[in-house]
């Protein structure tokens, strides 16, 4: 059976019999891998903690007939027990793994592996706000997968904008004359910072009002659960503090 090495994102895991987990991962060469750890349940396993959500690891394997098989692992960002303590932190990762693990193997690219990768380090730094890394994650995946919403025209007639209306359904901002009845509408400012999520513009992010800064999130997260056709659950734990409050710990947020 061939062996391969490759590095890997770590997405989730699943008990397999009494001592051995399926890992789900994302990887840097050959997309999403589902391949069997044997042994890393127990106490005396030599790298059952660098196989854990939010890890990055230097993965060895050989094929199997149905699953990949682990043979060894060495660590290359140990960024789960940083993101673990705090709840935003643990809760975005979650929502950016999930995320990933949505979406289908041909769009498992390279560039996807180098933006989660990203994601995961900054959480785990704590360099910005945690739902920020997260929508800033949603909107460039998106867009990685041929889903950008329109920002700047019509999604719908290509009218240069900025247009007050924002429809999921129809790829983005769209103009009064394409607006369906009741579609829902975005402050310029809002708007404004969306594109500073999908650029990266982090002065401008970090410096954002928390009225759009909660706006630019409800878009965001609509707009990635219509186009991965279903919900993204672990959006539902997911809340902006207010201005100043300080981190919740996964304690905290549990009560």
């Amino acid at each position: 059976m061939p062996t391969y090495r490759d590095e890997a994102v770590i997405l989730r895991t699943h008990k397999l019999g009494e001592a051995d987990r399926i890992v789900t991962m994302l990887s840097r060469r050959n997309g999403k891998i589902r391949a069997v750890a044997k042994g890393v349940r127990r106490t005396s396993s030599k790298f059952g903690s660098r196989l854990e959500p939010f890890m990055v690891a230097d993965v060895q394997m050989y094929k199997g007939r149905s699953l990949d098989i682990v043979q060894q692992a060495d660590s290359l960002g140990a960024y789960g027990a940083d993101i673990a303590v705090d709840y935003e932190r643990f809760t975005a990762a979650s929502a950016m793994v999930e995320t990933a693990d949505r979406l289908n193997e041909a769009e498992a690219t390279v560039e996807q592996y180098f933006l989660l990768v990203g994601g995961l380090r900054s959480l785990s730094r704590g360099e910005h706000s945690a739902r920020s890394i997260l929508d800033s994650y949603l909107l460039r995946v998106m867009a990685l997968s041929g889903w950008a919403p329109a920002l700047d025209h019509c999604a719908r007639c290509g009218a240069p904008g900025p247009h007050a209306h924002f429809g999921a359904q129809l790829g983005g901002s769209v103009c009064p004359a394409c607006a369906p009845a009741g579609s829902p509408r975005i402050p310029p400012s809002a708007l404004a910072l969306l594109r500073a999520l999908m650029a990266g513009d982090w002065p401008m992010i970090d410096s954002a009002p928390a009225g759009d800064l909660a706006a630019a999130s409800g878009t965001i997260a609509a707009y990635a659960q219509w186009h991965l056709e279903r919900g993204i659950r672990s959006l539902e734990h997911i809340t902006r503090p207010a201005t100043g409050a300080p981190p919740r710990t996964l304690r905290e947020g549990a009560r």
